[in-house]
This record gives structure tokens, C-alpha cells and sequence, in this order.
């Protein structure tokens, strides 16, 4: 079972990236996918989840209204749409299996992969 993260880099404020996930050995539908995020020196921050069936989603207070949380079954990956991107967004970001989507902030990831890194920097 694996998740790969990928499509960060450097962006400038104010500009967009969209993050993929890509699972190998399980169906992300089946499932609970989210992001969480960790900058050096602070503590890892729930970003996003979305619940198994599409009928509910949570987003961290500092992402709302410019974050997006997607998912296509068909390829079996999950997608942050990252918008209206601040300095404060620069961290490694992580795809993740959760058990529970009512809270992004108090939710335990239970699996990750290899994280991709995004810098917002002017």
C-alpha cells in the first residue's frame, strides 16, 4: 500500500498549484483521503480530507475558500486544488489514509507516502 504526493514547486503569492496522489495496492475510494502539511520547525497541520463516498469533506480554518479537495476514481487518485497560495503555505505536503473526516484538525492520518514540497516565494 502506497501514496505518492507529487506537483508542488515554487510559486509565486497569490498563484495556484494543484497536488496529486497517486495509491498503488488499494482503491482510494474505498477510503478516507487527505492532506496535511509540515513546514520545518512547526507542528504537521491537517489541511483537507475527504470522506469515502464524496459526502463530506473538512478543510483546515487557513485554507478555506482556497483549497480544493477532488478525487477520480478512475484513476485512482486524489487532487488538492491550491489556489490564492500565501508564504505561510510553504511545506511539505502529504497525502494521507484517514479513518475519520469530521475534523481535518484533530484527524490521525493512519498511512502516508512520500510527501511533495511547494514554496510560495516572491
Amino acid at each position: 500500500v502506497q501514496l505518492q504526493a507529487s506537483g508542488g514547486g515554487l510559486v509565486q503569492p497569490g498563484g495556484s498549484l494543484r497536488l496529486s496522489c497517486a495509491a498503488s495496492g488499494f482503491t482510494t475510494s474505498y477510503y478516507t483521503i487527505g492532506w496535511f502539511r509540515q513546514a520545518p520547525g512547526k507542528e504537521r497541520e491537517g489541511v483537507s480530507c475527504l470522506t469515502n463516498n464524496d459526502d463530506g469533506s473538512s478543510y483546515a480554518d487557513s485554507v478555506k475558500a482556497r483549497f480544493a479537495i477532488s478525487r477520480d476514481n478512475r484513476k485512482n487518485k486524489v487532487y488538492l486544488q491550491m489556489n490564492s497560495l500565501r508564504p505561510e503555505d510553504t511545506a511539505v505536503y502529504y497525502c494521507a489514509a484517514y479513518a475519520q473526516c469530521n475534523n481535518i484538525g484533530s484527524a490521525m492520518p493512519l498511512g502516508w507516502g512520500q510527501g511533495t514540497q511547494v514554496t510560495v516565494s516572491s
